[in-house]
C-alpha cells in the first residue's frame, strides 16, 4: 500500500468520524431526539478517532501505534454498539449506564416532582431509526468496517 493510500484512507476515516459527530449532535440538537446514556458513550470512539488521526497528520511518526489504537477504539465502538443494540432488543438488562435516575440522591417531595417533570430517555428506547435501524444498529456495522480497515492498514503497513 503506498503512502498516498495510507493517508488517504485515515483522511476518509477523520471526515466520517466529523460526520458521524456532526450527525449526532444534529440529531439530538436540530432533531429533538434526545439520547440515552449508551448514545453519548458510543460517541466517545469518533472523538477519541479524530484526536488520534490528527495527530498521527501533525507528528506523521509513530504511525503503526496510532493505526493500533484506532484499530482498537473501533473495536471497542463496536462492543458498545453490540451492548446498546441488545439492550435495545431485550437480549440484556440495562445496567447502572443507562440508569438515569439518581432516587438516592432525591431527599424532598419538591426534588422528587423536578425529577419526575424531567423527561429521561431509557437505553431501550429507540428514538431515531435510518432505514428502520436503530442507530446502534448502524454504529454496530460501522464500528466494524472502520475496524477492519484500521486493521488492515496496520497489517499492510510494512508494505509501503
Amino acid at each position: 500500500m503506498s503512502i498516498i493510500k495510507y493517508q488517504k484512507s485515515l483522511s476518509l476515516i477523520l471526515i466520517f468520524s466529523i460526520f458521524a459527530l456532526f450527525s449526532a449532535y444534529f440529531i439530538q440538537y436540530i432533531l429533538g431526539h434526545q439520547p440515552c446514556n449508551l448514545c453519548l458513550i458510543q460517541r466517545i470512539p469518533y472523538i477519541s478517532s479524530v484526536i488520534i488521526i490528527l495527530l498521527c497528520f501533525y507528528l506523521k511518526k509513530f504511525e503503526k501505534v496510532f493505526l493500533i489504537f484506532l484499530s482498537l477504539i473501533f473495536l471497542l465502538a463496536s462492543v458498545i454498539s453490540f451492548y446498546h443494540f441488545g439492550i435495545e432488543q431485550g437480549f440484556f438488562k440495562e445496567s447502572l449506564v443507562c440508569d438515569l435516575d439518581d432516587a438516592d440522591k432525591i431527599l424532598n417531595p419538591d426534588e422528587l416532582l423536578k425529577k419526575l417533570k424531567e423527561k429521561a430517555v431509557s437505553c431501550t428506547d429507540v428514538t431515531f431509526k435510518i432505514f428502520g435501524l436503530s442507530l446502534a444498529t448502524i454504529n454496530i456495522i460501522i464500528s466494524l468496517i472502520l475496524c477492519i480497515i484500521t486493521t488492515r492498514l496496520f497489517l499492510n503497513y510494512e508494505k509501503n
